[in-house]
């Protein structure tokens, strides 16, 4: 079985979760040895075998990002002849897996790691061509063989947003950690050298500054904690100069106000984020969207207790009372995932992380737990099984 991997993101190009999900499933397919899995993504040609690299077209430089994309997977397209099935990862690549399937006549799967309905926001980043990726996914969708949700969560929205698909084509086939790579490794100097101060408590947030991450949220929240708990933010990639300015001016009052607010904008190799991680008391992920969030995983792995968001797929992952602490919310009914209380919000968030910080036995109990529950039920073996059998089915 020969199996053509579409994604904008992958190694070295990577900066969220469906990047981190392509490359892990990538390498637990592979390692199998009964499948030929070619990947096609976005960018430089990779040294890889079996991995090719699609640069932008250079007539369409200049033009709406979302007419970018989809000259890149026409180039894609053309070169899925001679697969057995396409698998296309985010709405990046939904345009060439739709395509491939109807010129080669082969099934097209599509992982759902996020949902355009669901992002309503991205239309000031893409202006017009967001009507045109909502377009390109609500078509792959409603014409593919099979729907794979990284969560149940996940499922749901995507039956809610798109109702005329089939709901036996919808698959749950959750997100995975390597938890070999992903693991407790404490280093001091590493952490000094970023600002943080091992000997004091931390509250540590790792994501991209988007509407979804819920960022400008945790800024509010973080005015509540004890005066001796550091703020430890790497986040950066901010999807417009709006929110990256809103952000910038949350942080700069926070720092008026209080010491050990530690911003990295740039994206750390990961052996650095893991000793951040480490030297945390614990992690938190303020999302109004997440599908499932393998950032959690990420710190779960590495023994934090989580506080988190109450919405999407977080709850199947962080399980409250014994892997951390679950914030709920009521959530506007517009795909924006926007609070209808944002002061309840941030004040219910403030109080689980004061709650988080102010145990350190119990954080501890908290985190080992969470790496227990990444280790048993998140591997990539599984997940990669899971994912055949999917393969397997659209192919019979």
């Amino acid at each position: 079985m020969r199996v053509d991997i579409l994604s904008k993101e992958y190694p070295p190009t990577i900066y969220g979760g469906a990047g981190v999900h392509v490359a892990e499933l990538t390498r637990a397919l592979r390692e199998r040895g009964d499948i030929d899995v070619r990947v096609r993504a976005f960018g430089p040609p990779r040294d890889e075998d079996g991995t090719t690299g699609y640069a932008d077209l250079p007539a369409l430089e200049g033009a709406n990002a979302a007419l970018v994309t989809m000259g890149v997977d026409l180039a894609i397209a053309a070169d899925c002849s001679g697969a057995d099935l396409v698998h296309s990862h985010t709405w990046y690549a939904n345009f060439a897996g739709h395509t491939a399937s109807l010129l080669e006549g082969v099934p097209h799967v599509v992982s759902a790691h996020s949902l355009e309905p669901m992002r309503p926001w991205k239309a000031e980043q893409l202006g017009g061509g967001y009507r045109l990726s909502s377009w390109i996914e609500r078509t792959a969708y409603e014409g593919a063989s099979a729907v794979i949700a990284v969560s149940d969560g996940m499922r749901k929205d995507v039956l809610r947003s798109y109702p005329s698909i089939d709901p036996a084509k919808v698959k749950v086939v959750h997100n995975g950690i390597d938890s070999d790579l992903w693991k407790r490794a404490e280093d001091h100097d590493i952490v000094r050298r970023h600002g943080v101060d091992p000997d004091r408590p931390s509250v540590i947030f790792v994501g991209r500054i988007t509407r979804q991450k819920g960022l400008p949220y945790l800024l509010r929240a973080a005015a509540a904690l004890p005066p001796e708990v550091q703020l430890v933010l790497l986040a950066g990639a901010p999807d417009t100069p709006e929110i990256k300015t809103e952000v910038e001016e949350l942080i700069a009052d926070l720092r008026r106000s209080r010491d050990g607010v530690v911003w990295v904008p740039e994206m750390l190799p990961r052996h650095e984020v893991i000793a951040l991680l480490s030297a945390a008391t614990v992690f938190v992920c303020p999302s109004v969207y997440e599908p499932l969030g393998i950032v959690n995983l990420e710190a779960m792995a590495c023994e934090l207790p989580v506080v988190a968001t109450a919405t999407g797929g977080i709850p199947e992952v962080v399980v409250d009372g014994e892997t951390g602490w679950l914030v709920p919310i009521e959530q506007v009914q517009d795909g924006s995932g926007t609070p209808v209380d944002s002061e309840r919000f941030v004040a219910d968030l403030a109080g689980a992380l004061r709650d988080a910080v102010s145990d350190v036995d119990r954080a501890g109990r908290f985190g080992q737990a969470g790496r227990r529950r990444a280790v048993e039920s998140f591997s990539w073996a599984r997940i990669g099984d899971e994912t055949l059998a999917v393969y397997r089915d659209v192919l019979r």
